[in-house]
């Protein structure tokens, strides 16, 4: 599939400070090189944010119960926050286009 693309859980694997854009700047080479269209390509990281985002829920509580460190609740939550915060930004992004293209002219 596209897990380069789609991973937005990459982001634990690339660390704290590659953030979400060194998850997606490979977004153009990867979504080109496999032929995949754009819905699957959204359906992907719709999925892979809904994964990362319960990932964090699991850890916390986890965390909670005393059977996970720290760090790794932590890690975990960071994570699903930066995920929540790309899944906002592709959000507003979407509506603004939408708005563009609704106040043409026809």
């Amino acid at each position: 599939m596209l897990s380069p693309i789609g991973s937005l859980s990459s982001v634990n694997t690339l660390g704290p400070s590659a953030g979400v854009g060194a998850a997606t700047a490979a977004a153009p080479a990867a979504g080109a090189a496999s032929g995949a269209d754009f819905s699957q390509v959204l359906a992907n990281v719709a999925t892979d944010a809904i994964g990362t985002v319960r990932a964090g829920e699991v850890a916390a509580i986890s965390g909670i119960e005393g059977k996970a460190s720290i760090q790794s609740v932590v890690a975990s939550v960071m994570a699903a926050e930066q995920t929540l915060q790309a899944a906002v930004a592709i959000r507003e992004k979407v509506v603004s286009a939408y708005q563009e293209i609704s106040r043409m002219a026809i």
